[in-house]
């Protein structure tokens, strides 16, 4: 093989692709999740063809525990997907490539995990908060920190149903209300 995805072909990354795949693995570790997943996710998103666990695992020198459970992870995070390939008995895996439904899967799920667990906390501890008696203080800004979660759920939910040509002027309308 030639080309740009010889040297990925082979068993290396090129320069740029390896800085990619760091870069991408930091701000992953920045945002809450493993490193080695955002790197298998930078990885697979600059490859032409979908890669397998073997492959995945030698390009970034880490174990098939570690590949296997990254790759599942992603999966479960609709930013990969499994490949079929004909007379294979191995999995192969291709990322997402179009960028807004990149950050529509990932708002999804970080609403999935985080925002809607944290309404239903929110809920319990209300009624704790009212049974024990727990001052008005107290009560509202469970209260306030509830509607602003609550906010930011139908805003996440809202956000991660547009698509990319409606984004943009959808941003600058609510942008320009803020200004009134």
């Amino acid at each position: 093989m030639t080309g740009p995805g010889a040297a990925a072909a082979e068993g290396e990354l090129t320069p740029a692709r390896r800085a990619f795949v760091e870069t991408w693995g930091e701000m992953g570790s920045r945002w809450g999740i493993s490193r080695t997943m955002a790197q298998i996710h930078a990885l697979l998103m600059t490859q032409e063809s979908p890669l397998s666990t073997d492959e995945i695992m030698e390009l970034l020198q880490i174990s098939r525990g570690n590949a296997n459970m990254n790759l599942r992870e992603l999966v479960a995070w609709s930013l990969v997907r499994k490949v079929v390939r004909l007379g294979e008995r191995k999995d192969f895996y291709e990322a997402e490539k179009d960028i807004w439904k990149i950050f529509c899967n990932i708002v999804r799920e970080r609403k999935r995990r985080e925002i809607t667990p944290l309404l239903e906390a929110f809920k319990e501890l209300r009624g704790k908060a009212a049974d024990s008696a727990e001052p008005p203080a107290f009560q509202e800004q469970l209260a306030e920190l509830e509607r602003f979660v609550r906010q930011a759920h139908q805003a996440m939910d809202k956000l991660s149903r547009l698509d990319n040509a409606h984004f943009i002027p959808f941003l600058l309308r609510t942008l320009d209300r803020k200004e009134d």
